[in-house]
């Protein structure tokens, strides 16, 4: 056997176990969401059975899907969640673009490098530690119970926002900007319609991720608004129980199952955009 064979059988060992690995894992990562959707088409009698059996073996329960329905008034509050979760996405990659435009074009400003570490020191923050502070300050304003902690927060950018369009922004040649310079563009003309137009992956980007954010939020809607006002994730987390006051687990699973939908959705048809906006805005530094 020459080099040239053995080169071209490591080729395809390595191909095989590169697919085999993959596939293991999709499997590991679908297996849950498969149990769940089986499971949402049971009785909870036989849900809660042991041995556990992953197939139902009474006629699949599609009456769940239609109770999540009538049990909860799903629509209503799964149109005002999608609402918010558009709006403060819309709002959050406008001001985090501009932004980022000008923390990369405008790099010659003093303090522009400190700022920007400073956004950057920002990531590593968690919520959590800002959430108690936050609460307070919002209920001092009697902003609590509105919808404006999310917008206020929408309209203060995002950091990791601002670093994704920063760097897509770094990649723009200068020359660009000074042809519209010289045809008379000013600073937000230039923003406007140049840059803002070019980074439509970023955009894509960004907005899926602060949709989802919204979405599949729970616990900013349990602190900041009451029943009447909150949200999909809460009104679904209590809103499935039998008159005894026990879990109706299957009822609860149908309804997982139609939240998640959109999220998949959003993303198996936003996926490119995905890969393409973060791959290119870490190309330059």
């Amino acid at each position: 056997m020459d080099a040239q064979q053995k080169a071209f059988i490591m080729k395809q060992v390595t191909r095989f176990s590169g697919y085999s690995l993959l596939i293991l894992t999709s499997l590991i990562l679908i297996a849950p969401v498969f149990f769940m959707v089986v499971s949402s088409l049971k009785v909870d009698a036989e849900y809660l059975t042991y041995p556990i059996r992953v197939f139902p073996t009474t006629p699949p329960q599609w009456r769940n899907y239609q109770l999540v329905f009538t049990m909860t008034p799903f629509a209503r509050v799964a149109l005002r969640t999608a609402v918010l979760a558009l709006s403060t996405a819309t709002l959050s990659a406008l001001i985090s673009s501009m932004v980022g435009f000008a923390f990369a074009r405008y790099n010659d400003v003093k303090g522009n490098k400190q700022l920007f570490g400073l956004v950057i020191a920002m990531l590593i923050v968690p919520f959590i530690v800002i959430l108690i502070p936050q609460f307070i300050l919002y209920a001092r304003l009697k902003l609590t119970n509105t919808y404006w902690p999310w917008i206020l927060g929408a309209l203060a950018g995002s950091p990791y926002n601002i670093f994704m369009f920063r760097q897509f922004f770094l990649n723009f040649p200068k020359e660009l900007e000074d042809a519209a310079e010289i045809d008379g563009c000013s600073p937000f003309q230039i923003y406007w319609r140049i840059f803002l137009p070019n980074a439509k992956p970023v955009i894509a980007t960004v907005m899926i991720f602060g949709f989802i954010n919204v979405w599949g939020d729970y616990l900013m809607p349990s602190i900041y608004l009451n029943a009447s006002k909150t949200l999909l994730g809460v009104t679904l987390a209590s809103a499935f129980k039998n008159p005894q006051g026990f879990d109706l687990k299957t009822i609860s699973l149908a309804a997982s199952v139609i939240y998640i939908l959109p999220l998949i959705i959003v993303f198996f048809f936003g996926q490119k955009q995905i890969l393409k906006g973060v791959v290119t805005s870490g190309l330059k530094g």
